[in-house]
C-alpha cells in the first residue's frame, strides 16, 4: 500500500494542524483518530499525498516546522496548514485529499457544517484589506479574484462574476464539502486566516 502524508485540521481546535503518516489507509486513519470521544468533531483531511519514503517526510516536515510544534511527543503544529502543504509538495508523488468528509454519523456531520459556517464569518475591513484588492488562490497563482464590498465574505469577483471566498474556494479544489475560504485566498503573502489571527493577536497583546 502507498506510502500518505496527511495533513489534518480539526474545527474545535482552530490554528492547530496534525502532520502524520499512514501505509494501512487514509480513511481508515482520519476514522481512528475521529471516533475518540476526547475529541469533540471530526478531523478534516486539508491534504494528503503519497511520497517515497513516509518515514523520512514526516520526520523532515516536523523537523522544518519544529517551532511550530504545540508539545514535542505530539503531532500538532499552530501553524497554517498551506504553509506544510507548499513544503510537503516538494516530496509528493500523487495528490491523494479526499474530495468529502469521513465521518460516522449525520450527527457528526451537522456539528462539522455548523463549526464551518461560524468560523467562516469574516470580512475585509476586519482585516484592512481594501476595495479593489487584489487575492490569489493559494493552490494556483494564476487564479486572482478583486474585492468588490469590503464588509462581507460574499462579494469577491473572479472573471466578471460576484461570489464567495468559501465557494470560489470549494469549486476550485473539487470538494463535495465546503471549505474555509480564508484557508485558500491569499493577500500579500500571507492567507487571509493567518491575516485575521495575526491581527486578532495584536489586538490581544495592546
Amino acid at each position: 500500500m502507498a506510502e500518505i502524508i496527511y495533513i489534518l485540521t480539526n474545527e474545535a481546535m482552530p490554528g492547530y494542524v496534525k502532520i502524520g503518516k499512514t501505509s494501512t489507509g487514509l480513511e481508515q486513519r482520519i476514522r481512528e483518530l475521529s471516533g475518540s470521544t476526547s475529541v469533540p468533531l471530526p478531523f478534516t483531511c486539508f491534504y494528503a499525498c503519497t511520497v517515497k519514503d513516509a518515514s523520512f517526510v514526516e520526520h523532515q516536515l516536523h523537523d522544518a516546522f519544529d517551532n511550530d510544534r504545540v508539545n514535542p511527543r505530539r503531532e500538532f503544529f499552530q501553524i497554517s496548514p498551506e504553509r506544510v502543504v507548499s513544503a510537503l509538495k516538494l516530496a509528493e508523488i500523487e495528490n491523494v485529499t479526499p474530495k468529502k468528509d469521513y465521518v460516522d454519523s449525520h450527527e457528526d456531520q451537522n456539528a462539522l457544517n455548523e463549526a464551518r459556517r461560524i468560523r467562516s464569518r469574516f470580512n475585509f475591513e476586519m482585516v484592512g484589506i481594501p476595495l479593489g484588492a487584489e487575492l490569489v488562490f493559494s493552490r494556483n497563482e494564476n487564479i486572482k479574484a478583486k474585492v468588490v464590498d469590503t464588509h462581507s465574505a460574499d462579494s469577491i469577483e473572479i472573471n466578471g462574476e460576484v461570489t464567495s471566498l468559501s465557494r470560489s474556494a470549494q469549486k476550485f479544489l473539487g470538494y463535495t464539502y465546503g471549505v474555509a475560504g480564508t484557508d485558500y485566498w491569499m493577500y500579500g503573502d500571507e492567507t487571509l486566516d493567518e491575516r485575521r489571527r495575526r491581527i486578532e493577536a495584536g489586538e490581544i497583546a495592546s
